[in-house]
């Protein structure tokens, strides 16, 4: 940290010289503007982009015949999360069919991303999502209704041995996961660029927190796509109605705390999310009477119906997390 004393010029205009090298690297000119923004903490940002436009970053890779589909197809998510607004794969020869085959699921995967630009041995993608249209709030309420659904949907399959719907499950899953990139590159996009914060309204702590809660949603939909997984292992096996009834009601149980952690998080409500982690303990012991039941099966049916209940606490335990996060938060803020 650099320490600047603060001067009187004039009589009545305070000013503080700015540090050569930060100007030199900003290349500032004299007399050129630079904007000033008060931020949440009391703290100022001096910064040299006063358009309110994010600068295009731009991320290159060298691909070929020799590139592995998997590490390349991460690639790709990474440099989107990290928020580069333009993305460029380039050959020495011709584009090999199975690069141009990734980008299309890519730029079906990642919100935003379209192919723009493309030869023999280039193809170029650039972010078409302006971010201040897709509001944290909106993202998150859309993973926790997908998440929610699938875990009912997952739970139905249990009890109605329909392999279609376990699929659909499983397929709902990417959807989660796109959403939580969306919510993982704002927040990448907000740490670099402060106008952007101010534009969408959002401080960067607040966004953190947006971004910590939409991982542990992704995750909950983990647990209903690994449901749906064990689901379709007991679609040939009989199991006893009374411990069906038990599961359905963990689930329920599990689902419903869920949708209160969701309450406490979108009204900062710390009795409601310290009331909602009594439900997790609730939960546990269900659980538990379950998990004793099903050692008396085979285990051909006792495994899935194990990983099952234990899906179904862990949703509860991940929900208990977004009540913890809210009181972390919250507390924070009334500080």
């Amino acid at each position: 940290m650099e320490i600047r004393k603060v001067q009187i010029t004039g009589g009545s205009s305070y000013i503080v010289s700015l540090p050569k090298q930060w100007i030199r690297s900003a290349n500032i000119q004299k007399n050129d503007p630079v904007g000033l923004i008060v931020q949440p903490d009391g703290s100022l940002l001096v910064t040299p982009k006063i358009s309110g436009e994010t600068a295009q970053r731009t991320r290159v890779f060298e691909v070929g015949a020799a590139t592995d589909r998997t590490d390349l197809l991460r690639l790709l998510i990474g440099a989107y999360i990290a928020g580069f607004a333009v993305i460029r794969l380039e050959s020495k020869g011709r584009l090999p069919p199975f690069i141009l085959q990734l980008v299309r699921e890519f730029t079906q995967m990642a919100i935003g991303q379209e192919v723009v630009g493309e030869t023999e041995s280039s193809i170029t993608i650039k972010d078409l999502l302006n971010p201040a249209e897709m509001p944290f709030e909106n993202t998150i309420k859309r993973m926790h209704l997908l998440a929610r659904g699938m875990q009912q949907d997952a739970m139905a399959v249990v009890r109605g041995r329909d392999a279609a719907l376990a699929g659909d499950v499983v397929g709902r899953d990417t959807e989660v996961d796109r959403l939580h990139w969306l919510v993982a590159r704002q927040d990448n996009l907000i740490i670099s660029d402060a106008t952007l914060s101010r534009r969408m309204g959002i401080p960067v702590n607040q966004a953190a927190h947006y971004l910590q809660v939409s991982r542990i949603i992704e995750r909950i939909a983990d647990h209903a796509t690994r449901v749906a997984h064990n689901a379709l292992a007991l679609i040939d096996r009989e199991v006893e109605a009374a411990t069906l009834d038990l599961m359905d009601e963990a689930s329920a149980l599990a689902l419903q705390i869920f949708s209160w952690s969701m309450e406490a998080f979108h009204t900062g409500d710390i009795r409601k999310a310290n009331e909602t982690l009594q439900g997790v303990r609730d939960l546990e012991e269900k659980t538990r009477e379950i998990d004793t039941r099903v050692l008396r099966f085979e285990a051909v049916a006792a495994i899935p119906m194990r990983q099952i209940t234990d899906s179904i606490r862990r949703i509860g335990e991940y929900s208990g997390d977004i009540c913890e996060s809210v009181i972390n938060y919250t507390v924070g803020l009334e500080g």
